[in-house]
């Protein structure tokens, strides 16, 4: 079982539309995914509540106050609310495996962001290795000076950076309907797919050094 936490206290930033897009490809290679939503808002929960039945099964989990792992998932993706800090973004990190960090390309978002990441620095699962972390640009369009502005601080930073991904109406449409990126036939998706690449990558490898670590 794998753990993943999406984080970043900037409300805004797109952790649910990262949260829901995972838990939407893990199902669809047949792994058996919970989706915990610690978010008062619910918006991952109403998310999976629009879900066809005819899409690959995701199970929902409140985790507001201390969410508890399932011991049969074999991957928890956890939509975070804005503002997660102290003993409550502490106990989160220890329990995750990953921790994914979105933001977009704005001033705000990075002078919220670089605080943050300097709590994850202190956080002794991360120190010693146990806990993975990486960054990845979201709403990102490539041809603005915003756009440069997050590269360069995402490559100055001391967590790996996944890349970005882009503004594209197909999330916006993809979420009325409860459904993800990868429920999506790949041909009307390909550029997008790609961009979610990266991550995917990241994953995989961090996975397996994680094995190799024993955690």
């Amino acid at each position: 079982m794998s753990t993943i936490l999406i984080a970043n206290p900037k409300g805004g930033s797109g952790k649910t539309t990262l949260a829901t897009n995972l838990a939407g490809y893990f199902a669809s290679r047949g792994r058996h995914v919970v989706l915990s939503d610690m978010d008062r808002q619910r918006s991952a929960l109403q998310w999976l509540e629009r879900r066809p039945y005819k899409l690959p099964l995701i199970h929902g989990q409140d985790g507001r106050g201390h969410y508890a792992n399932s011991l049969s998932a074999d991957w928890t993706i956890i939509d975070s609310p804005a503002g997660l800090r102290g003993e409550k973004l502490s106990q989160a990190v220890k329990d995750a495996d990953f921790v994914i960090v979105p933001m977009q390309p704005s001033a705000f978002d990075i002078g919220a962001t670089r605080d943050f990441l300097q709590i994850l620095q202190e956080e002794k699962s991360i120190r010693k290795g146990r806990t993975f972390v990486s960054m990845i640009g979201m709403r990102v369009d490539n041809r603005t000076r915003a756009a440069q502005t997050l590269q360069e601080f995402l490559a100055a930073s001391d967590f790996p950076s996944v890349g970005n991904l882009r503004n594209a109406q197909v999330y916006a449409l993809a979420a009325e309907q409860g459904a993800s990126l990868f429920d999506i036939r790949p041909s009307q998706v390909s550029r997008d797919l790609q961009q979610w690449a990266p991550l995917l990558h990241w994953l995989v490898n961090a996975k397996k050094q994680q094995a190799v670590k024993g955690k």
